[in-house]
C-alpha cells in the first residue's frame, strides 16, 4: 500500500469515527462546558487554588490562567525529576540531568511530549505517575479549554466574555478526560496491559541470557497517552512495545 493511499484512507477512518461519536460525545461536552452546576469534588478543588469559577473572564484574564498553569506544571514536573534519586518508588535511578528535565518537563506541560529518554531505564513510578501521567491528563484538558475558549469568542464576540479556565479545566480533566481513560485503562489490563507497581524484575531471553524489566501503572498511561494525542510511554518503545500493546 502506498503512503498516500494509507494517509487517505487514516483520514476516512479519523472522519468515520468522529461522525459516529460527535452527537453522544459531542453534546455531551457541550454540556459540560455550558454548565451551570459544580460537582462536590470540583468545588474542593476550586477552594484549594483560590479560584471563583462562576466569573466569567475575557481573553488576557483567560491567557494570564493557562500561562500561570502552565508554568507551575513545568517547574513541579522539573523538581519531581531533578528530586527522583531521593523519591520512594524510583526503582533505583538516580535523578534526571537538568538539561533532560526541563526538557521533559516543557516538552509534556505544552502536550508534545517528546521523549529523548528510555522510559524503562530512566523513570520511576513516581515520576511516571504522579508527574508525566497527570500532564497527559491536564496538558490535554488545557487544550481542550483553548479551543472552547476560541469557540466561545466567536460566538460571544459583541462581549468579549470566554468563559472561566479554571472550571475549563476542571471540568475537562474530571468529567471528560478521567472517565473515559478510567474505562479504557480496564479494556487494556482486560488485553494483558501491565498495571502495577513492582520493582525490577530479571527475564530470561529465548536466545540464552536475561534482561531487566520493570512494572508500572501502563494501561493507567496508555489510556490517557492515547486519548490526549500525547506521547512518552513508559517504554522507550512506546505503544509498540508488547507491554503497552499486548494485543
Amino acid at each position: 500500500m502506498s503512503p498516500v493511499l494509507a494517509g487517505v484512507l487514516q483520514m476516512l477512518a479519523l472522519i468515520a469515527a468522529l461522525a459516529l461519536v460527535h452527537v453522544p460525545l459531542g453534546n455531551y461536552m457541550a454540556r459540560v462546558y455550558s454548565s451551570d452546576r459544580h460537582l462536590r469534588v470540583e468545588k474542593w478543588i476550586y477552594k484549594g487554588i483560590g479560584a471563583n469559577p462562576d466569573t466569567e473572564m475575557r481573553w488576557h484574564a483567560y491567557l494570564r490562567g493557562v500561562l500561570a498553569f502552565s508554568a507551575v506544571g513545568v517547574l513541579f514536573l522539573y523538581l519531581l525529576q531533578r528530586l527522583q534519586g531521593v523519591l520512594p518508588g524510583s526503582l533505583g535511578f538516580a535523578s534526571i540531568d537538568p538539561d533532560q528535565a526541563f526538557n521533559t518537563a516543557a516538552s509534556f506541560v505544552t502536550n508534545t511530549n517528546w521523549q529523548s529518554y528510555a522510559g524503562e531505564q530512566a523513570m520511576g513510578h513516581v515520576v511516571q505517575t504522579a508527574g508525566l501521567a497527570v500532564q497527559n491528563f491536564v496538558s490535554a484538558a488545557v487544550g481542550m479549554a483553548v479551543a472552547v475558549a476560541l469557540v466561545r469568542g466567536f460566538a460571544r464576540s459583541r462581549t468579549g466574555e470566554l468563559g472561566n479556565f479554571w472550571a475549563d479545566l476542571v471540568r475537562g480533566t474530571l468529567r471528560i478526560l478521567l472517565p473515559i481513560a478510567a474505562i479504557g485503562a480496564v479494556v487494556l489490563v482486560a488485553c494483558g496491559a501491565l498495571q502495577n507497581f513492582s520493582g525490577i524484575h530479571e527475564v530470561g531471553q529465548f536466545m540464552g541470557g536475561s534482561q531487566q524489566w520493570n512494572g508500572g501503572a501502563v494501561a493507567s498511561t496508555e489510556a490517557i497517552k492515547e486519548l490526549g494525542t500525547n506521547g512518552g510511554g513508559n517504554f522507550n518503545a512506546n505503544s509498540a512495545h508488547p507491554f503497552e500493546n499486548p494485543t
